[in-house]
């Protein structure tokens, strides 16, 4: 596979888009998640090491590896020919399987990568009657407008301080999101004290007239043990029935305990296919064919 093989460019990046949506529609998920497809969207291959056909493809990102083969191209060995070329170069790597496919885990292990991470998908359909919602005396729960960026921002990155995607949100991600198609400033919910701190956050996303989406649930550290994530969650969902959608679905890490506990009461359920799992290598090791 010599480097004149692979596509570069605009032709790069119309093979990205075109292998993603035929394994998105042979695999019922998408085989790139948000952060990957607003990367490309909004950069390109900038910062990016890339290796790219017309039937499949490998980008390496900093410690971040994504790898997509065209349903038709599969079963050859394409696959591992791409793989062996972006873990090459020693040095930690993370690798998402969108789906706990057994050969991305195959093919992950002989190349030195462990289970690290599950993600799991958590749906709801809205025709299940919701609770009422009882807001805190003293809370008022409003759209996002103008002005809140900054207090959206540092509420999350608290909230967050220790989660390796959501807490590294910073001004430019906040404004990719909000330039996306879906973005609508009534289906984020503030939390706000009398005073107008903000407290809380429930970003909900519309996907498509059938689906809604619990994206980012956000509580001020001080303001926990209030009950307000409920609250929200709770708010958000309301909204999204309003809206008519069929199904919530929500991403919740497997071992988030307290966040499970909390979807499992609002009728959220979970089905062992709706598994996504994140692979690491720690570090360069030799690997079988």
């Amino acid at each position: 596979m010599p480097p004149e093989d692979f596509l570069t460019g605009p032709a790069a990046l119309a093979a990205i888009e075109a292998v993603s949506a035929a394994a998105a529609a042979s695999d019922g998920a998408e085989p790139l998640d948000e952060a990957a497809l607003l990367r490309l969207r909004h950069h390109g291959l900038d910062g990016a090491q890339a290796w790219v056909l017309a039937d499949g493809f490998a980008l390496r990102r900093d410690r971040e590896l994504d790898l997509v083969v065209a349903p038709a191209a599969r079963g050859a060995g394409l696959g591992g020919r791409l793989a062996d070329l972006a873990v090459a170069a020693p040095g930690e790597l993370t690798a998402w399987s969108h789906g706990d496919d057994p050969a991305a885990r195959a093919l992950g292990e002989r190349r030195g990568f462990g289970r690290d991470r599950e993600l799991w998908v958590m749906r709801r359909p809205t025709a299940v009657p919701l609770p009422g919602l009882a807001v805190p005396d003293g809370v008022t729960i409003r759209d996002y407008g103008d002005g809140d960026a900054d207090s959206l921002l540092a509420v999350n990155a608290a909230a967050f301080a220790t989660h390796p995607e959501q807490g590294a949100l910073d001004r430019a991600g906040l404004a990719e999101r909000m330039a996306e198609p879906w973005f609508d400033p009534a289906g984020l919910l503030l939390a706000v004290d009398p005073d107008g701190t903000l407290l809380g956050f429930h970003w909900t996303k519309q996907h498509d007239a059938a689906t809604g989406e619990v994206y980012v649930v956000g509580i001020a550290p001080e303001a926990q043990g209030r009950g307000l994530g409920r609250v929200l969650t709770l708010a958000g969902l309301h909204h999204l029935a309003a809206r008519g959608v069929a199904e919530v679905i929500l991403y919740v890490e497997s071992d988030n305990a307290p966040a499970r506990r909390l979807y499992d009461g609002l009728g959220f359920t979970h089905a062992p296919a709706d598994t996504h799992v994140q692979y690491r290598r720690a570090h360069s090791v030799e690997h079988s064919a």
